[in-house]
Parts: structure tokens; C-alpha cells; sequence
């Protein structure tokens, strides 16, 4: 496929970067770094060939942390704010403090995120034998998705396997129309669900070597998919014992592009335009 305006690359080996190309890490936790990581950061932030990261939140405090950084590098961290479902549930104080600090700063925010459901705790208590109870977290991302919906932003998502049909019917009860799905994992059916709704995914450096994940990037619209790190996050393969960083996009395009037998420049273009409309910019 050809994207309109662009030059090719005309390399024979689909997916090689042989000549600069621009890149998004549209998922990623800045406040979440260690100190001693912190100048790696820098620099991967002050690459010229990254445009810009979506630097998403944990809650309030992590929110304030990320609106630092999206103060220190304006125009090149854009800052998403809610509640990571994978911990414990806020108490009602905390929760009205966050969703007050969230629609004062409304304007600023790029998107609502990181925000869904427990997947990966509720895992562990299950197999641990513990009760838990996921009725508590639907609750809670519902002021998250309407927000989103008043505001007219994306949506950055923890949603994956059968949490996901359940964040699907809520996205659509309130007609929420950008979602962004990040990381995710889930059956056949709802990949086409998420897909006919024209909600975006993005892959991490993991599609290099995780074959769901590759059969995910197969399957999946071209249109509506993107980069992310999930930086701090650590990767195995390659990058194993690595510090995880914005420019490791590089490498997530470059493997998409060899999935799909693309052009390197050709397939970065296009995942740009697809965070462009995405995310507005």
C-alpha cells in the first residue's frame, strides 16, 4: 500500500531503518522512572526523531508528576490523566479529589488514561483462591468514560480478554468514538467488535517475539494501530536487561512493517497518521 505524499523507501528489506524516521510512543509512564534512569529518558525524549510520547497517569499524585513533565517538554509530552485499574480502589475522598483535579485541568490533557479494569489482579486472587469483586472497578471508570465523552478526548484503555466486551459496552453507552486500547490481548470476536467500532490498539517492542501478539498486528485494521513503549515497563529478547524508552518505537515499527512485507518509512507515516487521528495531533 502506498500512503499519499510520502516518498518510499526503497529499500529491499522491508522494515530495516536505513534513513530517519519519525515516530510517536503514544503509551508510556513518565513518572514511573527511576532517578538513576532519569537522563536515558532525556535523551530518548529529545530525540529528533520522536514527535512525541502520550504520557499517561496512575492517579492524582501521578498526575501531577506527569503535568511536570508535559511542563518541561511542551508540545513533546502530552499528558493523559485518571486511575490505573491494577491497584487498590481509591476511597471516596480520593476519587472526588482526582476527578476535581482532572476537570480542572481538562484543557490541558490530551486524553483520560490510563483507565479500565483489573484484569491482571483479578487473575491473581482467583488463582490464589480470593474473592474479588470487579463490580466496584466498572464503577469507577464510569465518571472516567463520561468525561471523556462530555470532553469530546480519547480514551486511553486497560481493557484486555473478557474485561474488554465489558469497557466496549460502556464506551458505547455514553457514544465515546475515540478509544485507544493499549497493549491489548483478547479473542477473535471482540478484535472485530473493537475494530468495527474504529477503536485504535498499539503494540509494544513485544511484537518482535510474542506470537499473539504478531497474529494480533495480522489482523488488525492498518488504520487504527500504533506505537507505544509502556515504558517503564521491561521487554525480553532483544531489549532484555535494557532500560525501556521512547525511541524503542523505532524497532515496534519496524516489526509491524515486516509483518505486514511494508516499507519502514511507509509503515512509520502511516502509524503517525494513525495517532494523529487518534489523538488530534
Amino acid at each position: 500500500m502506498t500512503v499519499q505524499g510520502m516518498q518510499p523507501n526503497h529499500s529491499n528489506h522491508p522494515g530495516e531503518l536505513d534513513q530517519p524516521v519519525y515516530v510517536v510512543d503514544t503509551h508510556i509512564h513518565l513518572d514511573l522512572y527511576e532517578p538513576g534512569q532519569t537522563a536515558a529518558l532525556e535523551q530518548s525524549l529529545e530525540s529528533p526523531e520522536l514527535e512525541y510520547v502520550v504520557a499517561v497517569s496512575m492517579g492524582l499524585e501521578s498526575g501531577r508528576r506527569t503535568k511536570t513533565w508535559a511542563e518541561r517538554y511542551p508540545g513533546r509530552v502530552l499528558p493523559a490523566y485518571g486511575f490505573h485499574p491494577e491497584q487498590t480502589l481509591p476511597s471516596e475522598a480520593e476519587l472526588a479529589s482526582l476527578l476535581a483535579w482532572m476537570d480542572a485541568h481538562a484543557e490541558a490533557m490530551i486524553a483520560v488514561g490510563e483507565v479500565g479494569l483489573p484484569y491482571y489482579m483479578r487473575q491473581e486472587a482467583l488463582e490464589q483462591g480470593r474473592p474479588f469483586e470487579r463490580q466496584p472497578y466498572l464503577e469507577l471508570l464510569e465518571p472516567m468514560v463520561k468525561r471523556a465523552a462530555a470532553w469530546d478526548k480519547p480514551i486511553v484503555l486497560h481493557a484486555v480478554y473478557d474485561d474488554a466486551p465489558l469497557v466496549i459496552d460502556l464506551l458505547e453507552r455514553f457514544s465515546v468514538k475515540k478509544a485507544h486500547f493499549h497493549w491489548f490481548k483478547g479473542d477473535a470476536r471482540t478484535v472485530e467488535h473493537m475494530a468495527r467500532n474504529g477503536y485504535f490498539i498499539s503494540f509494544t517492542p513485544d511484537i518482535a517475539y510474542e506470537e499473539e501478539i504478531q497474529t494480533l498486528a495480522r489482523r488488525y485494521p492498518v488504520e487504527q494501530v500504533m506505537t507505544e513503549t509502556d515504558g517503564p515497563w521491561p521487554f525480553e529478547g532483544s531489549w532484555a536487561g535494557q532500560v525501556t524508552l521512547p525511541t524503542m518505537v523505532h524497532a515496534v515499527a519496524g516489526a509491524w512493517a515486516r509483518i505486514h512485507a511494508m516499507d519502514i518509512g511507509e509503515a512509520a507515516v502511516l502509524l503517525r497518521n494513525n495517532a494523529r487521528c487518534c489523538y488530534g495531533v
